[in-house]
C-alpha cells in the first residue's frame, strides 16, 4: 500500500512539475485575427484565427505555387462555400510545423492536394468528428508566413518563405 502511495506522489509531483514545461503557454503567444486580404506581415510563430462565422463547409482542393520573383510560395486552400469557416492554427517554425483546426467543414470526395513542395515535406489531414478538420503541415525548416483569406469562393491563403 506505501509503495501505491509513494507511486501516486511521485506522479503527481512529476505531473505538476513538468506539465507547464510541456504544455503550450497560451499568454506567451501572439495570438492575431487573419485580414481578408494580403498583408505582407510575416510570421514565424503565434496562434491565428479568422474570427469566421460558423458554417457548413466542405474543403475542395489544396494547390500550390511558387512565385520565384518574390520567393515565396503560395499555398491555397478552396472551399464550397463564398465564405472562410471558422479557423484556428498555430505556427511554430522552431518546430518546423503548422497545424490548422477548421470547423463545421470535412473533406471533398474527390479531394486534391500536393504532397512535397519547396517549403512543405507532409501535409496530413484528421477529420476529428464528420464536421471537425484537423491539418498538420510538416515544414521543411524555418520560414515565416503571411496568413489571409478571401471570399467568393472562400480560400484560406498561405504564403510561405525563409
Amino acid at each position: 500500500m506505501k509503495l501505491v502511495a509513494l507511486s501516486l506522489s511521485l506522479f503527481c509531483l512529476t505531473s505538476i512539475f513538468t506539465g507547464p514545461a510541456l504544455g503550450q503557454d497560451l499568454l506567451k503567444e501572439r495570438i492575431r485575427k487573419l485580414s481578408n486580404n494580403k498583408t505582407s506581415i510575416y510570421v514565424e510563430k503565434g496562434i491565428f484565427h479568422n474570427g469566421g462565422v460558423k458554417l457548413q463547409s466542405t474543403l475542395k482542393s489544396l494547390r500550390q505555387s511558387y512565385n520565384p520573383k518574390q520567393g515565396f510560395e503560395r499555398i491555397v486552400i478552396d472551399f464550397s462555400t463564398n465564405q472562410v469557416p471558422k479557423i484556428y492554427g498555430h505556427i511554430s517554425s522552431d518546430d518546423k510545423k503548422m497545424y490548422l483546426d477548421i470547423f463545421e467543414t470535412s473533406l471533398a470526395k474527390d479531394f486534391k492536394t500536393v504532397a512535397n513542395t519547396r517549403f512543405i515535406n507532409k501535409i496530413n489531414f484528421f477529420p476529428i468528428e464528420s464536421n471537425h478538420l484537423s491539418i498538420d503541415m510538416q515544414l521543411k525548416g524555418k520560414v515565416i508566413a503571411d496568413i489571409f483569406y478571401l471570399e467568393n469562393p472562400g480560400r484560406l491563403v498561405i504564403d510561405l518563405k525563409n
